[in-house]
């Protein structure tokens, strides 16, 4: 089952013309800058937007075509925006019961249930004027919940947080990412949100999709670099698979390798994911013993592309044991100069060693791996 979208839009001055089928489990991100379109995607799908030229199918179900418009009150859906808007006369817990009144009873998604999610129990009888700006949202987030809704549509949600509070509620959506049997759109024009929570990308940019596919896949594509931030990279997804009590590190096992990272004390067997720039990549035709990095990792040659600069280029290198399964490999981007790939006589299909000189744990508290 999948969600199929078709949204054409002309509006003075913007445009919009996406055409999608996205995953009915896990997180799709909506990423890109402001103005692109994210927004009004979202808007689209709840309903909030009427498009004459616009159809929607949501797993099997006709939300909308040419003939057919199913009101927003009618779709299974919850939607957070980026401002909580609780009623400030209602509790915590009166305003997650206002949400009552849309459920859906086609989810056995309870009320506490959503509530044991968010860890809001000790809020509900608090008006939203005694709420921190992470707790409010984490109570829009719950009053989304509470109408029990098949498809959760969350809209920026973290944007008018700081850091540290955006730092407190990223593990919360990291359980709703995890726990709940529902797909999740999530727009975002923060990297690492993105990073984070995203199982799936659809990158955005004046009104059209650039891209779109699985996370991992989707940065490592060449022929379109997508950039979270200024620097491309990719996320692994891996498990904290050994500590190191002595230097203080963790080894976290991937698809074809594994690398260490400081210890931040997650538990062993946690899953976790991990950032690797293609800044932080070097390529070497030996395993180099002497050397201070420590992630070294036997790849090969899979893709060569120019970069933005004449004297640089772009490459994509599979991860792994050569031959084996795309189960057993992961991607890895470097940037290297155009003179050093020359120095390695750098072909397709060519067998050497990655260098990862810094790593990014993205669960947990942010780490930088050691050189």
């Amino acid at each position: 089952m999948s969600i199929e979208a078709r949204f054409k839009i002309d509006w003075p001055g913007f445009g919009l013309d996406v055409d999608l089928t996205l995953p009915s489990r896990g997180v799709t991100a909506l990423f890109g800058p402001s103005g692109s379109g994210k927004t009004s995607v979202l808007r689209c799908l709840a309903g909030l937007e009427r498009v004459p030229q616009g159809r929607l199918r949501f797993e099997g179900e006709l939300w909308q075509d040419t003939t057919t418009w199913v009101p927003t009150h009618r779709r299974a859906l919850g939607y957070v925006f980026q401002e909580a808007s609780l009623f400030p006369h209602l509790s915590v817990l009166g305003n997650l019961r206002y949400g009552l009144r849309r459920r859906h009873s086609a989810s056995d998604l309870s009320l506490d249930h959503a509530i044991e999610l968010l860890g809001i129990e000790p809020l509900l009888a608090r008006h939203p004027e005694r709420l921190s700006g992470g707790e409010r949202q984490r109570v829009a987030i719950a009053r989304a919940l509470a109408v029990s809704p098949r498809l959760l549509l969350m809209d920026e949600p973290l944007a008018a947080l700081d850091v540290a509070r955006k730092q407190d509620i990223l593990p919360y959506l990291e359980r709703l990412r995890d726990e709940l049997q529902i797909p999740l759109i999530y727009v975002s024009h923060a990297p690492d949100e993105v990073a984070r929570l995203a199982d799936h990308l659809v990158v955005m940019a004046e009104g059209r999709v650039q891209a779109a596919g699985p996370l991992a896949a989707t940065l490592a594509r060449l022929d379109l670099p997508i950039r979270l931030g200024e620097d491309a990279g990719v996320v692994l997804s891996g498990v904290v698979a050994e500590r190191d009590a002595a230097w203080h590190l963790l080894r976290i096992d991937f698809a074809g390798g594994v690398v260490w990272t400081r210890d931040s004390g997650l538990a062993l067997g946690r899953a976790v994911r991990v950032r690797v720039l293609a800044r932080d990549v070097s390529l070497a035709l030996d395993a180099s013993p002497g050397s201070s990095i420590l992630n070294m990792l036997p790849a090969c040659v899979d893709a060569l592309a120019d970069d933005e600069h004449p004297g640089l280029l772009r490459v994509r290198l599979m991860v792994g044991a050569k031959g084996a399964s795309s189960q057993g490999q992961s991607p890895i981007l470097a940037s290297l100069t155009r003179r050093s790939a020359a120095a390695l006589s750098l072909t397709l299909g060519q067998s050497l060693w990655v260098q990862v000189k810094s790593v990014a744990l993205l669960e947990g508290p942010s780490q930088r791996g050691d050189r």
